[in-house]
C-alpha cells in the first residue's frame, strides 16, 4: 500500500497552486493563478497533511472547494495544490470483497495504519498493486479493439473478470502484442494497441471519473426481465426489473436495512454493492460482521465474495458521502461492462441530499422545499439513470439495478427527496410502520406500494389478489366502527381471506432456511393455490366458524411454506391442504 501524507509526496503533477481566501465549514474558497476544472481534484496543505477536495465551483479566479475532511486549522492563506485530474476511481480486479470508504480508500487497511481513529489526509491505494493475477489473453496481436473490448481475463472469486481497453479510448485500435498466460500485477502491461498516429499500453488498472457515467457498449435496451429477489411481496406484487431502479422509502425501524440484507442475499444477480451513504454505523456493523459469514446460495462460497461495501456512514465527513453515491454506481457500471449482472443499494439516500443541502447552503444557492437546493430532482435523476440493461460490443448483455432506500423524517412520503425519487424509479416498495409494528415482515405496503416491471405471475391474477387486499383494509376499517359483530359474515369472509394472503404470502420468515427465499417457480405455483382460496366461495354460519377455518387453513400454508421446493414433504403439505379445502367443500 502507498501512502500520500505529506508535502514532500505531492504528485508530480501537481503544478497547479493556489491560496485559501476563505472558510466556511467543509468549503474553502480558493485563489488561484492559472485555470481550474470543475470536478477537478485539489489539496489544501495544512501542516504536513494533504486534505483533499474538490472543486464544486469556478468563479473568475476564485474556486470553491469541498473538503473531505476535517478541515480545523485551516487558516487564511494555506497552500492548495490542483491535481489536473478529475475525481477518479481506480478499476480492476481486486475490487470484490473489499470495503472502502466514499473516497475508495480500504477500510480495513487505513485502520491498519491510523488505528481506530481514522487519520485526516491519509489515503492508500485501493487495489493491490503487488498482487500477482492469473492472466489469460482472449485476443491475439492483429486484433481490432475499442474501448470496453476485453483482451484477457483473471479469475476474481466467483466471476470471471475481464480486463478491458480503457473506456476513454477513442476509435478502432490494433493489438500490436498481447502478454501470454501468467501471472501478472495490475500494473504490468498485459497488451499494446496502436491507432496509426500513436501507441498505447493497455494493464488491468484504469481510472474512471465518477460523475461521468462509462458508455463503452453498443447501446441501452429497456429493461423487462425480471430481477427475482425470492422475496413474494417484490417479486410478485412489486417486482423489480434487471437494469431497472426501484425506492424503498419508510420511517426509522420500519425494515430497510434488513429488506436490503435479504435483497444482497438472495438476488439472482452475479455483484451486490452496497453503498453506506450516511446510514448509521450500527447498521454498518451489521454488514461488515454478517456478510463474511453467510453463505450465499448461489455459488456456495460466502456472500462477502461478490459483494462490495462503500462505507461511508453518518460519523465520517459529510462531503464524502455525495462521493460515494458515485463511487459505487462507477464500480456497478464497471462490473455491467464484464456482461454480469449487478445489484446496487444506496443506504440511505436521504442522508446524500442533506449533505447536498448542507453545501448548497454554504454556496448561497436560492434553496429549494425545505431548503434543499433547487436541483435536487436533477441529481436524483442523474443518478438513478446510470441504471440500465445494456448490450455490449460483444454482443453480450449486462445490467446494473439501482434501489434506493429513502429515510423521510416522520415516515413523510412527502418530503422533497421521497417525491423526487418517486418521479425517476420503475419500483416503489413503501414500508409501513404499521406493518413493522405488527411484526409483519417485510413491512411493504400492499395498497400504496406500485411497480412499472413485469411479475413473475401473470398481472391480471395479481389485479384480482390485490383488489380482495383493497376490499379487506374497507372492510377492516368499517369493523373498527361498527364491531365485528355488525358487520355481515360475507363481509367478514373477505376481511379474512385478506388476511390469510397477508401471513401465508405477503409475509416471510427471513429466521427459516427454506422460506426465507422463495424462487420464482415456487412463487407461481403457490400464488395459484392461494388464488383459488381466495376466489372460492364459502358459505359460513357464523364469525366464529369462518375464523376457525382460515386460522386453520392459514397454519397449513404456513407450514407449507418451510417445506423444501418439490420434495416430499412439500407434496404432503399440499395434499393436507386439498384434503381440507375438501373437507369444507363436502361438508
Amino acid at each position: 500500500m502507498t501512502t500520500q501524507t505529506t508535502h514532500e509526496k505531492i504528485a508530480t503533477g501537481d503544478r497547479k497552486t493556489g491560496r485559501v481566501v476563505g472558510v466556511n465549514g467543509n468549503l474553502a474558497s480558493v485563489r488561484f493563478d492559472t485555470t481550474v476544472m470543475q470536478n477537478e481534484v485539489a489539496y489544501v496543505l495544512v501542516g504536513k497533511d494533504r486534505l483533499k477536495g474538490e472543486v464544486i465551483r469556478v468563479r473568475g479566479q476564485e474556486a470553491d472547494v469541498q473538503i473531505f475532511e476535517d478541515t480545523r486549522g485551516i487558516t487564511v492563506g494555506d497552500a492548495v495544490t490542483f491535481s489536473g485530474e478529475l475525481l477518479s476511481v481506480q478499476l480492476g480486479p481486486g475490487l470484490l470483497t473489499r470495503v472502502f470508504d466514499g473516497l475508495q480508500n480500504p477500510l480495513p487497511q487505513l485502520a491498519e495504519v491510523s488505528g481506530f481513529f481514522l487519520q485526516r489526509g491519509l489515503y492508500l491505494e485501493p487495489l493491490d498493486h503487488e498482487h500477482q493475477w492469473p492472466f489469460t489473453p482472449g485476443v491475439e496481436a492483429g486484433h481490432t479493439v475499442r474501448a470496453g473490448d476485453a483482451v484477457g481475463t483473471v479469475p476474481e472469486g466467483p466471476i470471471l473478470h475481464r480486463i478491458m481497453v480503457p473506456f476513454g479510448w477513442t476509435g478502432s485500435w490494433q493489438l500490436t502484442w498481447v502478454a501470454p498466460s501468467g501471472y501478472l500485477a495490475v500494473d504490468a502491461p498485459v497488451a499494446r494497441a496502436s491507432n496509426g498516429r500513436e501507441e498505447r499500453e493497455i494493464t488491468m488498472v484504469q481510472a474512471w471519473p465518477v460523475k461521468i457515467p462509462i458508455a463503452a457498449y453498443r447501446q441501452k435496451l429497456l429493461p423487462t426481465e425480471p430481477l427475482v429477489t425470492q422475496t413474494r411481496a417484490i417479486d410478485t406484487f412489486f417486482p423489480v426489473a434487471k437494469g431497472g431502479t426501484f425506492c424503498i422509502p419508510g420511517p426509522f425501524g420500519a425494515g430497510k436495512t434488513v429488506l436490503q440484507h435479504a435483497l444482497s442475499r438472495h438476488s439472482e444477480v452475479d455483484v451486490v454493492i452496497v453503498a453506506a451513504c450516511g446510514e448509521r454505523a450500527g447498521e454498518v456493523v451489521e454488514i461488515l460482521t454478517e456478510f463474511p459469514e453467510l453463505e450465499d446460495p448461489r455459488t456456495g462460497r460466502s456472500l462477502i465474495d461478490r459483494t462490495i461495501i462503500i462505507c461511508n456512514t453518518s460519523s465520517m465527513p459529510v462531503a464524502a458521502r455525495e462521493t460515494s453515491i458515485y463511487t459505487s454506481v462507477t464500480l456497478a457500471e464497471y462490473y455491467r461492462q464484464m456482461g454480469l449482472h449487478v445489484l446496487l443499494l444506496a443506504d440511505s439516500t436521504s442522508r446524500w441530499a442533506q449533505a447536498l443541502r448542507e453545501m448548497s447552503g454554504r454556496l448561497e444557492e436560492i434553496p429549494g422545499e425545505e431548503a434543499f437546493p433547487a436541483y435536487l430532482e436533477t441529481r436524483i435523476a442523474q443518478f438513478y439513470e446510470r441504471s440500465g440493461l445494456v448490450e455490449l460490443n460483444d454482443g453480450s448483455v449486462g445490467s446494473v439495478t439501482i434501489g434506493g432506500a429513502v429515510s423521510p423524517a416522520g415516515g413523510n412520503f412527502e418530503e422533497p427527496v421521497t417525491q423526487g425519487t418517486l418521479k425517476v424509479v420503475g419500483g416503489f416498495l413503501g414500508l409501513s410502520r404499521d406493518r413493522a409494528n405488527a411484526r409483519r415482515y417485510p413491512a411493504i405496503h400492499p395498497l400504496d406500494s406500485w411497480s412499472q416491471y413485469k411479475s413473475v405471475v401473470h398481472h391480471e391474477t395479481v389485479g384480482r389478489a390485490r383488489d380482495i387486499l383493497r376490499q379487506g383494509n374497507e372492510i377492516h376499517q368499517m369493523m373498527k366502527v361498527v364491531g365485528e359483530e355488525g358487520t355481515p359474515v360475507e363481509d367478514f369472509t373477505v376481511y379474512l381471506k385478506s388476511e390469510f394472503l397477508d401471513a401465508v404470502y405477503l409475509q416471510q420468515n427471513s429466521f427459516d432456511d427454506v422460506d426465507a427465499a422463495c424462487s420464482a417457480e415456487r412463487q407461481s405455483y403457490v400464488f395459484k393455490k392461494v388464488l383459488a382460496v381466495l376466489e372460492r366461495e364459502f358459505p359460513f354460519a357464523s364469525h366464529a366458524e369462518a375464523r376457525t377455518f382460515f386460522m386453520n387453513l392459514r397454519q397449513r400454508f404456513i407450514d407449507w411454506n418451510y417445506t423444501p421446493w418439490g420434495g416430499k414433504a412439500f407434496k404432503e403439505g399440499e395434499k393436507n391442504i386439498d384434503a381440507f379445502l375438501e373437507e369444507k367443500r363436502t361438508a
